[in-house]
């Protein structure tokens, strides 16, 4: 979206630079993450760069209203009670926006999904470094926004994830962290903070105290917790040991509440009114249907990796639906192929990575992650034998 650096980039790839640029990544801890990495970084201008500030900004305003936590009450979907001691407001914030047209044919961001979770902070800091380290890219142009430099981003991580704690007793807590398709965040979190990445089966209560094993089999005791499980999946998990459950109470303090996963989610976005997201409406407020549903996806509100969603179906097949309260109906975008590569275009989704100190008035947005699609959705199973797609970050004109 940077047509000189778009042309420019395209010229000088070659296949080897970018195994090169492969092998470097899964060289930093011995590891082939289980995801295609794009063989392109995404160049994006000034015009979309105020666009996603923008749509964020709109968006977080309604997340800001004093009125939010009301709105969102019945968002909670543990077993029988919220988890408890939850915060005043989110630490992590995550907006994806598929990239589409305007008008007049100018790159637009449209909210596909938004969620009050980590996402990967690290991860996409080391691929950008990467990306600089094997390609010749101009320094007007930055994976990071807000002004931050690459130290002061790993600072604030730093802050707001170990603040004032031993980093020995801070955790990131997983469901099997070593069978996740995105470990590779995990060892980059370890490395640049000094925590330990532990599996929610591993923890050891007694009473109110939470532990966990070093590596030399001693027990820690745990006062910070950052939280990385996916409840979607940990309610698939009735296999899973454990003696840690979120709905207790412990002497533990949260990075990442739990509750902030249910109320910043697919729930949020019939709330949201803008020109950046597209009309969502909750399906259980239907007294009847759109007459043309074949405009709208259909999605519940609690899946994993997008299981469950429906691009076609008919109003018979929404009748059968039995919990309604858990779908929504969203109006669907086009995503536009805005991505030039050396055959097919490409299309885009770029999720705006923020973060909320605890004392600040608003989240700040941080970093980003892009996804890059030929086929006809974003994800693995629409792009199975493409190229010049999967996982990459963005660099934003200054």
């Amino acid at each position: 979206m940077i047509p000189e650096l778009r042309q420019k980039f395209n010229k000088e790839f070659t296949a080897e630079k970018y195994q090169s640029f492969l092998n470097s990544i899964h060289q930093e801890f011995n590891h082939v993450p289980n995801f295609r990495i794009a063989e392109t970084p995404v160049f994006i201008d000034r015009q979309l760069k105020g666009r996603l500030i923008e749509a964020c900004n709109e968006i977080t305003d309604v997340i800001c209203d004093p009125g939010f936590k009301k709105l969102t009450e019945n968002a909670i979907h543990f077993p029988h009670q919220p988890c408890p001691n939850e915060d005043d407001h989110t630490t992590f914030l995550q907006m994806d926006f598929g990239i589409c047209h305007d008008e007049n044919g100018d790159p637009m961001p449209q909210l596909i999904e938004i969620q009050g979770f980590p996402s990967l902070y690290f991860f996409q800091d080391l691929l950008a470094t990467k990306r600089r380290e094997h390609y010749d890219l101009p320094d007007n142009i930055s994976h990071l926004l807000n002004g931050f430099t690459p130290d002061a981003y790993r600072d604030l991580l730093k802050e707001v994830i170990v603040g004032d704690k031993n980093p020995e007793n801070v955790i990131l807590l997983e469901i099997e962290p070593e069978k996740q398709t995105t470990q590779i965040d995990f060892w980059a979190t370890e490395r640049a903070l000094g925590i330990k990445t532990v599996c929610l089966s591993k923890l050891i209560t007694r009473g109110r105290k939470v532990f966990y094993k070093n590596n030399k089999g001693q027990e820690v005791l745990v006062e910070r917790i950052y939280n990385r499980v996916i409840f979607d999946e940990l309610m698939q998990r009735d296999d899973l040991y454990r003696e840690f459950f979120f709905t207790e109470e412990y002497d533990i303090e949260w990075v990442g509440h739990p509750n902030w996963f249910f109320r910043i989610s697919k729930y949020t976005m019939p709330f949201l009114q803008s020109k950046y997201v597209p009309e969502t409406k909750f399906l259980r407020n239907l007294s009847e249907y759109p007459g043309n549903l074949q405009d709208y996806v259909l999605k519940p509100l609690y899946s994993f990796a997008g299981a469950g969603v429906k691009l076609d179906f008919t109003s018979e097949e929404l009748d059968l639906i039995k919990n309604k309260p858990n779908y929504i109906l969203q109006k669907k975008v086009t995503y536009e192929p805005v991505i030039e590569t050396p055959n097919d275009p490409a299309k885009c989704e770029i999720r705006m990575l923020m973060i909320w100190p605890k004392n600040a008035l608003r989240p700040i947005i941080v970093n980003n992650l892009t996804r890059l699609s030929k086929g006809k959705m974003i994800g693995v199973k629409y792009n199975k034998d493409k190229d010049w797609v999967g996982a990459s970050v963005g660099f934003f004109e200054d």
